[in-house]
């Protein structure tokens, strides 16, 4: 069974740094791009960033590059976000997603982990 579970958010001031994780089961990350969203409150679900841990290549949008850092442990089967200078605005529930890399639509996603940033 396919499985992504995100962890890692919490309650956390600004200024300060969160990891987040996305372990995946039932697949490899090879083969697939691994993404990560996030829906604040009243707003729609932005991507924010996402890898293809074939070759570590990344994409970030370009409101958190910069702060936002994601990498995988392949070995692991993990997917990282790393979130560092944490804004108020960044408050969120935060997914992590896969997508086949032949797909354009991301297939598989996890439960979600809230991030609240108090200023």
């Amino acid at each position: 069974e396919v499985q992504l579970q995100a962890s890692g958010g919490g309650l956390v001031q600004a200024g300060e740094s969160l990891r987040l994780s996305c372990a995946a089961s039932g697949f490899s990350l090879i083969g697939h791009a691994i993404g990560w969203f996030r829906q604040a409150p009243g707003k729609e679900r932005e991507g924010v960033s996402c890898i293809d841990p074939s070759d570590g290549s990344t994409y970030y949008k370009d409101s958190v590059e910069g702060r936002f850092t994601i990498s995988s442990d392949n070995a692991e089967n993990t997917v990282y976000l790393q979130i560092d200078n944490l804004k108020p605005e960044d408050t969120a529930v935060y997914y992590c997603a896969a997508r086949r890399l032949v797909d354009r639509k991301y297939h598989y996603w996890g439960q979600g982990t809230l991030v609240t940033v108090s200023s």
